[in-house]
């Protein structure tokens, strides 16, 4: 009885064991079949069925400027952000709310979505030194900074000057909400057309 037992307890445990070891081949084979050497992972040598213009590479440009701070308020009126153009130069602070006595004091967010998200960010500034008369001498690729307080500081790059009648209001579209872009509205000299500037988030 106990030798029917001990050659039960033999065959069982070469069962296992068996069992054991493919299941451990198997596994070791999956991760072989994984293996991506060096060379094809850096994209030196693709397989055959893979093409090169079906492989998507994404560089992400992160720029890290100093902390900045910004105004809460200018003058008794809210502060949004602030405005920086080297090439004039010009510092403005944007305030917050756009009103013909607000616009006295400083440039004012016009319309859009708020500094630094995706979609268009419209600034409105009287054609005075101390906020808009410059623009007129920007030129495509001139940089502008906008800094505010949740985002931090972002580089946008000039890609549209244009000048359009006062009831054209096509430049408060976004060309694209994918996008962070900036405008800034100014009247020309003669006040009977305005000035649009247009910048896009630089990469």
């Amino acid at each position: 009885m106990k030798r029917k037992k001990y050659i039960k307890y033999i065959i069982n445990t070469i069962l296992l064991c068996t069992i054991f070891a493919a299941l451990i081949c198997i596994l070791i084979e999956k991760i072989g079949d994984n293996k991506i050497s060096e060379e094809e992972y850096s994209g030196k040598r693709l397989s055959d069925n893979i093409n090169e213009a079906d492989v998507l590479i994404i560089h992400e440009v992160v720029k890290n400027y100093p902390k900045e701070e910004i105004l809460d308020s200018y003058k008794g009126y809210k502060v949004c952000a602030k405005l920086e153009i080297p090439s004039i130069p010009l510092k403005a602070n944007v305030l917050s709310n756009y009103s013909k006595r607000a616009l006295k004091v400083s440039c004012t967010k016009f319309w859009g979505v708020n500094p630094n998200e995706k979609g268009n960010f419209c600034i409105a500034g009287h054609n005075t030194k101390s906020m808009f008369s410059g623009i007129k001498k920007l030129e495509l690729g001139d940089t502008l900074f906008i800094t505010d307080s949740k985002i931090g500081k972002v580089e946008y790059e000039i890609f549209n000057i244009d000048k359009v009648v006062p009831n054209n209001v096509d430049c408060l579209d976004p060309i694209t909400k994918d996008e962070k872009e900036v405008t800034l509205i100014t009247c020309t000299n003669d006040s009977t057309k305005r000035v649009i500037i247009k910048a896009r988030e630089k990469m």
